[in-house]
């Protein structure tokens, strides 16, 4: 740590304890640092400014430069606001749509972000009540909003709120804009010259504006437009498929319950304990589908009553995770799994029913599984890859929809591994909401053909070879955290790694430099360049087809480890020979993820 950094963090913490733009119990909380001299957690509040990752602005709660505050909130709306003016042009009638979840202060940031535009003379259009994030996406459009504001930290614990921005697209920011606000954010040096109307005033003026039902019903019939097997999956199956659904704790309990029911899947069963919003979560560890824990509760009504499917999202449902009974086991599927049988549903259904349009394509990102590629290949469909983060899939579908990118394509679906799934364009943002009809009537369409999810998965392997993927994440909290893990990205970009588990390295993708590097016995050479926007990620590829990236959270402390292997000995081989394939290769992810992170840590 640099004496630099420690003497700006005094100072921040100095100014945060006596600035009049402060309340009371902020001053108080900052001071009581002070005099007990904790510099440790001084500098992890004030060692630089929260900043824009990709998914907006996130961080732990309570009085900070770099933490999650009211007055961070007025701070970043204020360059928001700023920005929008500059582009549009003074004197243009300007919109911008809020929504927020259920974490502690979530509504409070909201209206306060609310107030900020309405002195800006901007007006704002804030949800009544708590929304999901992919209801923002839709809102931002629906209303040709000129941004999107959601207050939510979507899965992370319940310390964290955070603050996601949207574009008129109805995606989150990317390049120029990202860049652009968070230049006029920095430019801000106090607090103090902040302007926010009081929401009481605001709504009298005309410049908050409440939404509430009219904007749930044209989203859930969109919803309902979805529905591949309308006509030819029995209303009787339906009504007899019982669905165990949690939220969490978070937004989803009422549109996901009633989307299901527009799909006709009324049998839904919710587990009591999690039905309500609660920013604490008090019955799980981490509020993510991704966790298996965080589904126990729901698994265990699904085993008491006998339930077909589980479904579980996020607090600001974007996240989808999925459990299916097969004969007495209840299965639980990972991210690159509900992305690929997702894909298959979608492609597969549009085909049967004549309703694939001209051009389609499927958008991944960089660490999704490429049997993603295979399927839409399999249905005549293009497969393209963009950065992490969903932000990315849908600047893309925005580049094909104007006409930015040709020749024309027809965005039908796409994924990323971290349980996040989007069919259509009319949100710009993975949909948790959508994803759980579509998993629903995945789930009992192949029920009533007789299928489990587990058979049309090995149906994939013996048509494309076998896939299978694992993550690694080890977590880094605070200003140390944060130089560790460029410490160990620096490290594998000085000294790559030749050999991974006993194969050799034979291409390396740079994201951060643009360039594809191929290992030589002379040292890596520069054999081609990536035309993707600049990521710092590392992607190294085996010479048996194994891939193994590694990528700094943008969200949260974290640095993650994805390994991909692939065994082409699937395709067409037989059922009876797939699970000693399938051990082997998940074998061989164990054996490649634990040699990268035993590497990666020593840098």
């Amino acid at each position: 740590m640099s004496q630099d950094v420690a003497r700006s963090a005094m100072e921040r913490a100095r100014y945060w304890a006596t600035a009049k733009a402060f309340d009371d119990a902020t001053r108080a909380e900052v001071q009581q640092l002070l005099d007990r001299g904790d510099e440790q957690e001084i500098i992890n509040r004030f060692y630089r400014d929260l900043e824009f990752g990709t998914g907006g602005m996130r961080g732990i709660l309570g009085p900070g430069s770099c933490r999650m505050n009211l007055y961070n909130v007025r701070k970043a709306t204020t360059a928001i606001a700023n920005y929008l003016i500059d582009f549009h042009g003074r004197g243009k009638k300007l919109s911008v749509a809020i929504a927020y979840d259920s974490r502690n202060r979530s509504q409070e940031f909201a209206r306060a972000a609310a107030e900020v535009l309405a002195a800006k003379g901007i007006t704002a259009l804030i949800t009544k009540e708590l929304r999901p994030t992919p209801m923002l996406s839709f809102m931002t459009r629906h209303f040709q909003c000129a941004a999107g504001i959601c207050i939510t930290a979507s899965h992370n614990p319940p310390e964290y709120n955070g603050y996601k921005v949207y574009w008129q697209t109805g995606g989150q920011l990317v390049p120029p804009h990202d860049q652009e606000i968070v230049r006029r954010y920095s430019e801000i040096q106090g607090y103090e010259s902040l302007e926010h109307m009081p929401y009481e005033d605001a709504k009298k003026a005309g410049l908050i504006r409440e939404i509430g039902g009219e904007l749930d019903e044209v989203y859930f019939s969109k919803i309902q437009s979805l529905m591949l097997h309308g006509k030819d999956l029995p209303g009787t199956v339906k009504s007899a498929f019982k669905i165990v659904y949690t939220p969490l704790h978070g937004t989803g309990f009422f549109p996901v319950t009633e989307c299901l029911k527009r799909f006709g899947f009324t049998n839904v069963l919710i587990p009591p304990e999690q039905k309500a919003p609660d920013g604490r979560f008090p019955t799980v560890k981490y509020p993510n589908p991704e966790e298996p824990e965080a589904l126990a509760m729901a698994i265990k009504l699904a085993r008491d009553t006998d339930a077909d499917l589980v479904l579980g999202t996020d607090p600001d449902t974007d996240r989808i995770g999925i459990v299916v009974r097969e004969g007495t086991e209840y299965v639980i599927f990972n991210g690159n799994q509900i992305g690929c049988l997702l894909t298959e549903f979608v492609l597969e259904g549009l085909t049967a029913a004549g309703r694939m349009p001209k051009d389609p394509l499927v958008i991944k990102t960089i660490v999704t599984t490429d049997m993603q590629a295979d399927i839409a290949h399999h249905y005549g469909a293009a497969c393209e890859e963009t950065l992490t983060g969903f932000k990315w899939i849908c600047d893309r579908i925005e580049a094909y929809a104007t006409g930015a990118l040709t020749p024309k394509k027809t965005y039908v679906c796409g994924g990323e591994e971290s349980y996040g799934f989007l069919m259509d364009h009319f949100v710009r943002d993975k949909d948790a909401v959508a994803a759980c009809c579509i998993a629903a009537e995945m789930v009992a369409w192949y029920k009533h053909q007789g299928l489990t999810m587990s058979q049309v998965l090995d149906r994939l392997f013996l048509r494309h070879g076998l896939y299978q993927e694992g993550l690694h994440t080890i977590t880094l909290p605070g200003q140390s955290g944060e130089a560790r893990i460029k410490q160990m990205m620096n490290g594998l970009r000085k000294a790559p790694p030749s050999t991974l588990a006993g194969k050799k390295v034979k291409i390396i993708r740079d994201y951060e430099f643009g360039r594809v590097l191929a290992c030589t016995p002379k040292g890596p050479e520069l054999v081609g360049n990536i035309t993707l926007p600049k990521s710092d990620v590392l992607q190294f590829e085996l010479d048996d087809g194994s891939k193994v990236s590694v990528r700094p959270s943008g969200t949260e402390p974290k640095i993650k480890f994805y390994v991909s292997v692939r065994d082409g000995r699937a395709k067409g081989a037989s059922l009876a020979e797939l699970p000693a394939l399938k051990k082997e290769a998940l074998g061989r992810v164990e054996e490649i993820k634990q040699t990268f992170v035993d590497l990666a840590s020593k840098q």
